[in-house]
């Protein structure tokens, strides 16, 4: 207010002036010359008062406009820090309740599989649908004085800003069962199965069987939409079994369930949210009404049990236990609780087609609990690392089955561990484009923690499941060759190179090895007609270009790194320059020491996207390494240690043993695979079709007596004394295409001429003189022994490859390889 009293003041003071001098002209008779001259002045008054006038509003309107922009950029600062949070809001959410739709990928992937234990705070937090929900930051409007006047652009701004960022639309929205005894869903009959069947699944995927029992009470009319519940291992009672396994709790009344279900179910103590004795019980019951004087229609609830009620008809909820999603025509529903009031949401749909193929993917992840384990724990043993891949008895391998061509998600992707909840722990080498953890990584581990057979255990898993025509491998140990000992064999292999550190030429060799298979790499591509990656060209390959030979990925393990660049510090340049093109052209790096010296990798570090951390030396090595010092306390057991992938939360796993000894084969594999020329004397094999019903147990008809043949000798107790490497690699040997050879043998010995010309004999006008080579052409001579350039010279042997005699002629031109233009038959190095 004093602001504007002083301007206008400072405005009418020189009016009041000129007024003044105006008058006083006009009573002093000056004239007409007074008279004009106080006009004049009057004049020049009025426009310094009016110009002073508008330079006060212009100023007045810029600072409103410079207070204006000031806090629209505040806002535009302050909602990019929203945004952030509500992407991470989103993410987290939709990370912690994944769309029904998503849950057959969960399966088939197994990381996430059976992730939540009875102990954990979301324990059957299950998803049932979307919903708007608040801003995980409280956005607040700020307090001002009574008798502010706000500016009307900056509080129409900061009004639609919260109305825009206050909530946000269509984030997951879920249900705690273990607090309530009957979830109640009504509406339409489709709807009502499509969001009971995403909640069952979504059960299913995130509970282990051991900390949670489905069963299913169905009318006759229901029952085929729940035959898909017969894959589910949380469906197979403990206690009794059938013609086709153990019996699948899924029957049309509530009489049968009792002798299915784990002992003393219907003996627990009242009470929603008690700690049962026994795994979770979750009952859907599918037009089929509860009886009320069944132990489970207790008003108080059973302690572990929610029964997932589908009733024809509804009435009143007449207690607290009762959660009701009431489900609309529209599309929309409402959860009705009596504690907590009723909120609308977008209902989930799943199809039984979704549902079945998740459950398929789940069963044969059960393997059961051992006998010493505790209540309320489950107890997994370690998995050897045929059966984290999935594929028979290692001495059962089927390699044209194993090796079929691999694309998409499954490519460079193997399981290689379990982590602490038992759960295949995969390693995806893939570049993070194509939703892997590479294309480049580092491995850590001091003396004893198990690095090379971590190493040998990825080596292998990938050799087992790739074709060579998919995946090379270029191993490289600089100090001795324990770590990749026994893998010449594999048709995988491109070089296996040790001992560099005894004689450091040989690292300039590897060194020129690497930077000619990126070139050759990068050739290939510009010949089969300029294709920007080896991606493009194997798709190519496999649909519109079935001439192009194939370019497999190559993996190049690199193990005691830090002591190869202790010794030729430039060598990481050639690292980095894998790192740089490695990912268009598919070379993929993992290098391996016991310790991490980050000063030495001048840059590499930036490409290295995964990092395997065992035990360390020390918390600062853990550190460098996984960023936490977790690693230094592992157990001193090899194998063991942590993935970290990116900026993700790190993960604590053990890595198969694949240098043990093979386990004999069990009775129940006996008396399924028989030995060769046994399988008339079992008799035919009786087969039971797998249905929700119950099978009769039938006996096979008796084989007729026939004499007993003498049985050949049996290789089991010999196969127990192999190592189960060896067995994979043997079976190996000699299958599938040869892979291209990166790393030549050295040509250590010279030869005599004498060598190089067999056919040396006297002739009478010559002299002493060698047929052959004179019918090559005038002036050619062999001048030394070369290797072959490529695999289609001959095949290989060990790791030896074949010799011929490399020929110079006066103009230079060298000797085609063929032993008409180039003489004697080409030797092997020794």
């Amino acid at each position: 207010m004093s602001d504007g009293t002083n301007s206008l003041l400072t405005t009418m003071l020189p009016m009041l002036g000129s007024v003044g001098g105006v008058v006083m002209v006009a009573m002093s008779g000056a004239g007409a010359a007074g008279m004009v001259g106080g006009g004049m002045f009057l004049v020049s008054s009025l426009g310094f008062a009016v110009t002073n006038g508008w330079r006060q509003r212009s100023q007045r309107a810029a600072e409103v406009v410079g207070q204006r922009r000031e806090y629209l950029t505040y806002l535009a600062e302050l909602r990019r820090t929203v945004r952030t949070a509500a992407r991470q809001q989103r993410r987290a959410a939709t990370w912690r309740h994944p769309a029904p739709q998503a849950l057959v990928f969960l399966a088939d992937e197994r990381t996430r599989v059976w992730e939540r234990g009875r102990t954990d705070t979301d324990f059957l937090d299950l998803r049932i649908g979307t919903s708007e929900q608040p801003l995980c930051l409280n956005l607040e409007a700020p307090e001002l004085p009574p008798l502010a006047q706000l500016d009307p652009v900056c509080a129409s701004a900061a009004h639609r800003f919260m109305l825009t960022h206050g909530s946000q639309p269509d984030l997951p929205t879920s249900l705690p069962l273990t607090g309530y005894a009957t979830v109640e869903v009504t509406g339409t009959e489709a709807r009502v199965r499509s969001l009971a069947r995403a909640i069952v699944l979504q059960a299913a995927v995130h509970h282990d069987p051991d900390d949670l029992v489905i069963a299913v009470v169905a009318s006759h009319d229901a029952a085929a939409e729940w035959e898909w519940v017969k894959w589910l291992p949380h469906a197979h009672s403990r206690r009794e079994s059938d013609g086709a396994g153990p019996a699948r709790m899924i029957v049309p009344s509530w009489e049968p369930l009792e002798a299915l279900l784990p002992e003393g179910a219907t003996a627990r103590p009242t009470g929603i949210g008690a700690t049962p004795d026994g795994p979770h019980l979750l009952l859907v019951a599918d037009g089929v009404a509860l009886p009320a004087d069944h132990p489970f229609a207790r008003p108080g609830g059973t302690a572990g049990v929610t029964v997932l009620d589908l009733p024809e008809a509804w009435g009143p909820m007449e207690h607290e236990g009762v959660a009701r999603l009431a489900l609309d025509d529209d599309g929309t529903a409402q959860v009705l609780d009596l504690r907590t009031g009723a909120w609308q949401f977008t209902p989930d749909t799943a199809t039984t087609v979704d549902a079945e193929a998740a459950a398929r993917r789940l069963m044969p992840l059960y393997g059961g609990v051992a006998e010493e384990a505790s209540p309320g724990a489950a107890v997994r043993r370690q998995l050897g690392l045929t059966e984290l891949l999935g594929l028979p008895d290692v001495r059962d391998l089927d390699l044209d089955a194993a090796w079929r061509y691999r694309a998409g998600q499954q490519r460079l992707r193997v399981p290689v561990g379990q982590d602490t909840a038992g759960v295949p722990l995969i390693l995806d080498i893939k570049e993070s484009a194509e939703q892997g953890m590479g294309p480049h990584g580092v491995l850590i581990g001091a003396t004893g923690s198990g690095k090379s057979e971590v190493l040998r255990t990825l080596v292998l898993a990938l050799a087992l499941t790739h074709s060579p025509e998919q995946l090379n491998f270029v191993l490289v140990d600089f100090k001795g060759g324990a770590t990749f000992a026994g893998m010449a064999d594999m048709p995988h292999v491109s070089a296996i190179i040790t001992n560099l550190g005894e004689e450091l030429s040989l690292v300039d060799r590897f060194q020129d090895a690497l930077t000619g298979e990126i070139t050759r790499r990068q050739e290939v591509l510009r010949a089969a007609g300029n294709f920007a990656n080896v991606g493009d060209y194997e798709a190519a390959r496999r649909s519109t270009r079935p001439d192009l030979p194939p370019l497999p990925a190559l993996l190049i393990v690199v193990d005691e790194f830090s002591e190869l660049l202790a010794a030729k510090p430039e060598f990481v340049d050639s690292f980095v320059n894998i790192g740089r093109v490695g990912r268009s052209l598919h070379v993929h790096l993992l290098i391996a020491s016991q310790r991490l010296e980050e000063g030495k990798l001048r840059g590499l570090d930036t490409y290295l996207s995964y990092r395997v951390g065992l035990r360390t030396f020390s918390a600062a090595e853990s550190r460098s390494i996984l960023g936490v010092p977790d690693a230094v306390d592992l157990p001193r057991e090899p194998g063991v240690g942590y993935l970290k992938v990116g900026t993700e939360a790190i993960v604590q796993f053990r890595a198969a043993y694949v240098s043990g000894k093979l386990a004999p084969r069990s009775e129940q594999s006996a008396a399924t695979t028989p030995a060769a020329g046994e399988a008339s004397a079992r008799g035919p094999v009786h087969l039971e079709l797998f249905t929700a019903a119950p099978r009769p147990i039938q006996q096979a008809p008796e084989a007729p007596a026939t004499p007993a043949a003498p049985k050949a000798p049996q290789a089991a107790t010999d196969d127990v004394e192999r190592i189960m490497f060896d067995v994979a690699v043997e079976a190996m040997r000699g299958r599938g295409p040869e892979a291209h050879r990166v790393w030549l043998p050295p040509l250590e010995r010279p030869e005599s001429l004498d060598r190089m010309l067999t056919d040396l004999a006297p002739d009478p006008a010559l002299g002493l003189t060698s047929a052959s080579w004179r019918e090559t052409g005038r002036l050619r001579v062999p001048s030394a022994w070369s290797t072959c350039p490529s695999n289609s010279d001959a095949k290989r042997s060990s790791s030896t490859c074949p010799e011929r005699p490399a020929t110079w002629s006066s103009s230079g031109g060298r000797c085609p390889a063929s032993p008409r233009s180039c003489g004697p038959p080409s030797r092997r190095s020794p």
